[in-house]
């Protein structure tokens, strides 16, 4: 009986491996048990408001970056102000009170990214209730943005830039590098991405678990003729995050329709966790999370919200996270958008006072 069942399971992997059928995302699955000790761990049940608001209220702010240096907390974050995507920076010493320290990457002519710059710090440290500082490469701090030449949300085509800086200590503008890392039109782009790629997350992995020390995480839309219009996440690895290698021909994370996007990864012990926000699977945007062993491998949790809409700052869309553990208490950062326009509003795992 056992030679029988070996050879069948045999015969099974064989089969799949021959159609090219193989599913990362269903090797080394992380139980039920430790999904339910993880989201026990992150929730934030308790909404604390809004806690930063672009001075300029014609432009709309978007997707916080929370990272930590020289004793001081710092926000990327992003706006929109009709001609494209710009990046600013913000600072603070309580992570509820923020103040506006300048712009990172501006608008530029005749480049490949000219009009649209919308940048994510690289490198930051992952490990949950860690210092959350950023880690460098050749001696500077390195940030990915999605770039494009059209002017409007999001039109034309969008790919993944890279920039650096030698310095977090002002806000000054970034040195990007003069090409595109990923464009949807790369010869190994996968099918879900020839129409858009988007944010991008950029961990340092000193194990290697991918064979690499640089893991990219994107979120891209593919094309509706190949039945791919909507947005779903993919793996990249560098050993210089400069040339990117794609892993796998099919999305870590994906609804087959809407949006799964915007990732932030952490690491709780021996578990890593993806933070991302959904969409329009459902009705409204709302924040999610998947947990792996292995970076490649993603076991997607499929109970309730993170994150949704409750409150009248966020009624329309709550997501775009970025989640720490600092002093014991989780702060879930997200794009809020409501009743005070598009903002950055804050939950927390304990109630905080004002």
């Amino acid at each position: 009986m056992t030679k029988i069942r070996l050879f069948v399971a045999f015969l099974s992997i064989l089969s799949i491996a021959c159609n090219n059928q193989i599913n990362v995302n269903n090797l080394n699955p992380v139980s039920s048990v430790v999904m339910d000790s993880i989201y026990s761990e992150i929730q934030t049940p308790h909404k604390y408001g809004v806690v930063f608001k672009h001075p300029d209220s014609t432009k709309m702010i978007d997707s916080p970056t929370i990272f930590r240096h020289n004793d001081k907390w710092l926000m990327s974050y992003i706006i929109f102000d009709g001609q494209g995507y710009e990046t600013w920076l913000a600072e603070s010493e309580t992570l509820l009170d923020w103040t506006l320290k300048g712009k990172l990457l501006s608008f530029t002519e005749n480049t490949w990214d000219a009009n649209q710059k919308a940048g994510y710090m690289a490198l930051i440290d992952i490990e949950w209730g860690g210092f959350y500082e950023v880690g460098t490469y050749k001696n500077k701090y390195w940030m990915s943005y999605l770039g494009g030449a059209s002017e409007g949300y999001e039109k034309g085509v969008l790919g993944v830039g890279m920039a650096s800086t030698d310095s977090l200590e002002i806000a000054k503008e970034w040195t990007r590098l003069a090409k595109p890392v990923l464009l949807p039109d790369d010869e190994d782009g996968r099918w879900f991405e020839k129409e858009k790629i988007y944010k991008s997350s950029i961990i340092f992995d000193e194990q290697k678990l991918t064979g690499y020390p640089y893991v990219m995480y994107y979120n891209a839309k593919g094309k509706k003729d190949d039945k791919a219009d909507f947005e779903s996440i993919g793996i990249a690895v560098s050993n210089d995050l400069t040339n990117w290698k794609r892993i796998g021909d099919d999305p870590l994370i994906t609804r087959k329709k809407g949006i799964c996007g915007d990732s932030q990864i952490t690491k709780i012990d021996d578990v890593y966790v993806m933070f991302y926000f959904g969409a329009f699977w459902k009705p409204g945007a709302f924040e999610r999370f998947a947990c792996s062993y292995d970076l490649v491998n993603w076991t997607d949790w499929h109970g309730e919200d993170l994150i949704a809409p409750s409150e009248n700052y966020d009624e329309e869309y709550a997501h775009k996270p970025w989640v720490i553990k600092w002093n014991d208490t989780v702060y879930h950062f997200y794009n809020a958008v409501g009743s005070e326009g598009r903002v950055i509003a804050l939950a927390t795992s304990v109630e905080l006072k004002r």
